[in-house]
């Protein structure tokens, strides 16, 4: 729901594509701030990251590289254009498949440690998460790129 908006979609892919940073890990963090009002302790987060970071880089990197590398085969006038287009929108769906099954990766692990994770208000618990992630994953990110559409639609979106 979050990730439907322009805007944010703009922020986090800016954040990946000059960063390195993983969307889904962007978006966890705003869920768990935003909806449970979670901070999540640096730890954790890189726990977080460990355990995605293997299925990220090799399945959804991978996709996500084979969908670009398609689409100049795909709206270029050859012949396959048409073809190359719908392999690449099948490539497109299985890097979707495989970014929902990396937020269920996340989801399930912190079914566990939830409670343990210290509250604050959601628009202070997103933003001290997404600063903590790219403190770890993005130092050269600094404070200044703090995605501050993510922040807004995450906590609008928890109070609905």
């Amino acid at each position: 729901m979050v990730y439907r908006d322009s805007n944010v979609q703009k922020e986090c892919l800016d954040l990946q594509d000059r960063f390195g940073v993983d969307v889904n890990l962007l978006l966890f963090c705003a869920f768990a701030g935003a909806i449970h009002h979670a901070v999540l302790p640096a730890r954790d987060l890189q726990d977080a990251a460990a355990l995605v970071d293997g299925w990220h880089k090799d399945v959804v990197r991978n996709l996500r590289a084979t969908r670009r590398v398609l689409k100049p085969f795909a709206t270029g006038s050859s012949s396959i254009a048409p073809a190359a287009e719908a392999l690449r929108n099948d490539v497109k769906g299985l890097e979707r498949e495989a970014e929902r099954l990396e937020q269920a990766m996340l989801a399930s692990w912190s079914i566990e440690r939830l409670g343990l994770w210290p509250r604050e208000p959601a628009a202070e618990a997103v933003a001290a998460n997404v600063r903590t992630l790219l403190t770890l994953r993005a130092p050269a990110a600094g404070e200044h790129v703090l995605p501050a559409n993510l922040i807004a639609v995450a906590v609008a979106a928890s109070v609905q």
